[in-house]
């Protein structure tokens, strides 16, 4: 049978019921309360940052502590906010996208947010036992190796195992998108969001195992002795540099390039008009993650690495705004002459293209080795990443929540409240990060927790300060639109924007456990909305009503994650407490056993029977 959570449920059944699901669905769900109990807590430490830098000599926090909290902001956003709140948008809109019932792996997709979970939790229970990483999100080995503490150890070990839940999610879904599409659907016809999401996920499959030797390295030369990067001993630490950059700049694509994908979704639906210049799109986007992993030394050009290095990684970096720049007229030109719709959706995309464009403008700026020289280690970088990260990035997953919304949870968010959080964010964000341009260019330092009076930074800094407050706001609002719609909002159809022209506006909201009653044939691109111009009221089935297979539930990723999150305590602490070496023992013993149990279990999963398919189209395939 179905299984479906009603409000009779108790509070028992609901938690083990996503404790254990391998839906989809669900899964968008736990990434989005998950990541978005993360973007707070980074939000609150960037807060405090910019209250600590208000006003000249302060002493909100010590020198120490600012280290821990800026350090922490950067991590927490950068890994276990933004990316996860990507994922709960994939996972809830790609099947559905593509005509799938799930994911290719539903098991693992469960695993994969486990993994992200336990990985934060680690990171963030430093704050209790020690202290927190003080290297900067970075954490370049030449100051991470002289942390004292283990705040770099809950570091290094916190992002092995929510790396690994990112790495998992990403082969899940290129299996998902090369081999589940619908029958009609070719690649040429995939929207711009699965587009970008195959992208994306290509970058993760190539820029995480970089990552990830890097951190065992430097795990090794923490915990165990090694000296793979200690100068004193004939290691290197600029090779930390080029394995943590060869992940992190591919890492900002794989960023922006979902958010790309959610503003392609968004403005031709609200232009009234098809994406202007679709393939030229496509190819954009494959040529932005090509490009991707051809500019990761112009983080490096102050570090030595000559001029023949600089100047080609220089060039490479100022050619990858070329398929960027396409994609800006691509969306301008949807917009132009469309019947334009300003809902809050539609805001956060026009508000976009000129904060992004911005960011861009910048990152030209910095390409230029002689002019980064002098930038490098100011705010003005500051200024140029959070344009990039926040303008580009935040504002796609800010749109795709509102969205997709109605969707996910079958309630519109209130569009009224909507627009004030659009606006108080807005102007937050550009009061906060625009002025931070001048103030690299007047001479400040990035990474310091003080700064002298009669300087000609005070002004600028308490302006900045007040904008992150103005941010601050508007998240609130949203949340608290999320509970009033939670609360007391309408539920909704299958198409509640009127205009929906991809495959996941053809089920209802949210979608049944199945996703589609029969598997829908797609004959072009934008193929819903095909079938509305040519006056059909759902769309063209290519399969009869035939039985449903489905996948079980199962515990088993949540023990798999919990024996890692286990064993790196004990890991940390072997040397220190005689009960670390058996914490190892039992955490693996738990991982291990977890996946000897699911290699030995027969699960085939269960059929619903076609005769238990609801009879009502808005439980089939409808437009």
């Amino acid at each position: 049978m179905v299984s479906t959570l009603t409000k009779k449920q108790s509070f028992g059944a609901v938690l083990w019921d996503y404790l254990t699901t391998v839906d989809h669905k669900k899964i968008a769900v736990l990434y989005l309360i998950g990541g978005g109990i993360f973007f707070v807590l980074g939000g609150l430490e960037a807060i405090l940052v910019r209250i600590q830098l208000a006003i000249p000599e302060n002493n909100i926090v010590s020198a120490g502590v600012y280290n821990e909290v800026m350090t922490m902001h950067g991590t927490t956003m950068i890994f276990l906010a933004a990316m996860p709140l990507l994922f709960a948008l994939m996972n809830a809109v790609v099947p559905l996208q593509i005509g799938a019932r799930d994911v290719a792996f539903p098991f693992l997709n469960s695993l994969g947010f486990w993994l992200f979970l336990f990985g934060g939790l680690f990171l963030n229970l430093s704050w209790f036992l020690g202290g927190a990483p003080d290297a900067g999100w970075t954490s370049y080995a030449s100051l991470s190796l002289n942390s004292e503490g283990h705040g770099i150890d809950f570091f290094v070990l916190g992002l092995q195992i929510s790396g690994l839940g990112t790495l998992i999610a990403g082969i899940n879904f290129l299996a998902t998108i090369i081999n589940m599409r619908a029958p009609g659907m070719t690649y040429m016809r995939m929207p711009l969001f699965t587009w970008t999401t195959f992208v994306s996920s290509a970058l993760i499959l190539f820029a995480f195992p970089p990552l990830t030797i890097g951190l065992a390295l430097l795990m090794f030369d923490r915990l165990f002795g090694t000296s793979f990067f200690n100068n004193e001993l004939g290691g290197n630490t600029i090779i930390y540099e080029h394995l943590f950059w060869i992940f992190g700049h591919p890492e900002v694509y794989l960023l922006i390039l979902p958010a790309f994908g959610i503003f392609s979704e968004i403005i031709p639906v609200f232009s009234r008009k098809r994406l202007f210049g679709y393939s030229s799109m496509v190819f954009a986007t494959v040529l932005i993650g090509f490009l991707g992993y051809m500019v990761w030394a112009h983080h490096m050009f102050t570090t030595g690495l000559g001029p023949v290095a600089n100047a080609i990684f220089a060039v490479a970096t100022m050619a990858i705004a070329v398929p960027t720049g396409i994609k800006i007229f691509n969306w301008l030109f949807t917009i132009w002459g469309g019947s334009i719709k300003f809902t809050t959706p539609m805001l956060y995309a026009v508000s976009f293209i000129p904060s992004f464009v911005l960011g861009g403008v910048t990152g030209v700026m910095l390409a230029a080795a002689p002019a980064d020289y002098q930038f490098h280690d100011t705010y003005f970088v500051v200024a140029h990443f959070h344009y990039v990260i926040i303008g580009g990035v935040v504002f796609g997953i800010l749109a795709g929540a509102h969205y997709w919304w109605p969707k996910m949870f079958g309630k519109m968010l209130s569009e009224s409240l909507g627009k004030v959080s659009f606006v108080l964010f807005f102007i937050g964000f550009h009061l906060t990060f625009f002025i931070q341009h001048w103030l690299g260019l007047w001479g400040m330092p990035r990474r310091v927790f003080t700064y002298l009076p009669n300087q000609g930074l005070d002004t600028a800094n308490l302006v900045s300060t007040i904008g992150t407050f103005l941010m601050g706001a508007g998240v609130i609002i949203l949340l608290i639109n999320v509970i009033v719609t939670t609360a007391k909002g309408k539920k909704v159809g299958s198409d509640p924007w009127q205009d929906g022209r991809t495959l996941e506006w053809a089920v209802s909201s949210p979608p049944p456990e199945y996703n589609f009653k029969q598997l829908p044939l797609v004959r072009g691109l934008d193929a819903l909305w095909i079938e509305k111009s040519a006056g059909k009221r759902e769309m063209t089935a290519a399969e009869p009503v035939q039985d449903i297979h489905m996948p079980n539930s199962s515990i088993l990723p949540f023990f798999i994650s919990l024996g890692l999150f286990v064993a790196a305590f004990g890991l940390m602490y072997r040397t220190e407490y005689a009960w670390g070496l058996p914490v190892i023992f039992i955490g693996f013993g738990i991982t291990f056993f977890s996946m000897l149990l699911r290699s030995v279990i027969d699960d085939h999963g269960y059929h619903i029977h076609k005769e238990e398919l609801p009879d009502d189209d808005d439980k089939g395939v409808k437009a």
